[in-house]
């Protein structure tokens, strides 16, 4: 943990936050503003400021806690989807939203949003060769046969 991220201080207690659970690894409490009632962040305590530097055990901790909350909130709610997305775009620390989604665009980018907030627009298609391209460039990062058949 550090001293002054916003995170760590409330894992700590030193903030106070509506929290909805917690063990001695991770924490669930609402956000302080809200996509929906309901809006939930869940962290790991330990301070690491990107997703892909959590410890595989520890991402799973805090999926495994978003899936309990996403079924809770699909019985609270009346809700058919639940979104989890990691952003770390306000706080420097690793952290996942898991937000009851009543509206297709309550978690929507601006590429989704040609048709304007009451409708919905597919990107344009990615091109063969060009997605060809991004999927080998992106199976790299595994190993073994698993890697070669993705990037087919």
């Amino acid at each position: 943990m550090t001293d002054t991220c916003l995170f760590c201080r409330i894992a700590r207690g030193e903030l106070p936050a509506h929290r909805v659970y917690e063990d001695d690894r991770i924490m669930a409490f609402l956000d302080l503003h809200p996509i929906r009632p309901g809006h939930t962040l869940v962290i790991p305590k330990a301070h690491h400021v990107w997703f892909e530097d959590l410890p595989e055990d520890l991402a799973t901790a805090v999926t495994t806690c978003a899936q309990a909350l996403a079924r809770r909130m699909k019985a609270l709610y009346g809700v058919e989807r639940v979104a989890m997305v990691y952003t770390g775009i306000h706080v420097p620390h690793a952290h996942a939203h898991v937000v009851p989604m009543q509206h297709v665009h309550d978690i929507s980018s601006q590429a989704y949003l040609q048709a304007g907030t009451e409708g919905w627009s597919a990107p344009p298609q990615l091109p063969p060769a060009e997605g060809a391209g991004i999927a080998r460039d992106l199976a790299a990062a595994f190993s073994g046969p698993a890697a070669a058949e993705t990037a087919g």
